[in-house]
Parts: structure tokens; sequence; C-alpha cells
């Protein structure tokens, strides 16, 4: 897939767990291990707001578009 997730960079930036984002967001940390591994087919606008909101930061800074 040609999107990146760069949410184990941000998680890593801002000193915070993986759970403690999920709890912050209000998803499942299995959910969240499915979009931090690439494996997420969608992600909906209200999920990506929380995370930017939590993490403070751009939705450019976790989504990273590499060419095939």
């Amino acid at each position: 897939m040609a999107i990146i997730i760069n949410l184990d960079v941000m998680l890593a930036k801002r000193k915070m767990r993986s759970n403690e984002l999920a709890s912050l967001v209000g998803i499942t940390e299995q959910n969240l291990s499915v979009l931090k591994n690439g494996k997420a087919k969608a992600i909906k606008i209200s999920t990506l707001n929380a995370i930017c909101k939590s993490l403070k930061c751009q939705p450019g800074d976790i989504l990273e578009y590499v060419d095939d």
C-alpha cells in the first residue's frame, strides 16, 4: 500500500503508550494496533481528528504517501 502510517513515530515523540492513546481516542487497543501496523483499510475522519488532537499533531505527521 502506498500510504504509510507513522503512528509509532508520533507516539515515541510524545512519549505516549498505545493503550493511553487508545483510551484518549475512544477506540480499542486492538483497533489502534491494526492502524499502527498498516492493516487498516480505512480510517474515520473523526478518529484521525481525535488522534491528532491527542498527539497535538497534523494528519501529515501520521500519514505519508510513498509511490510504489
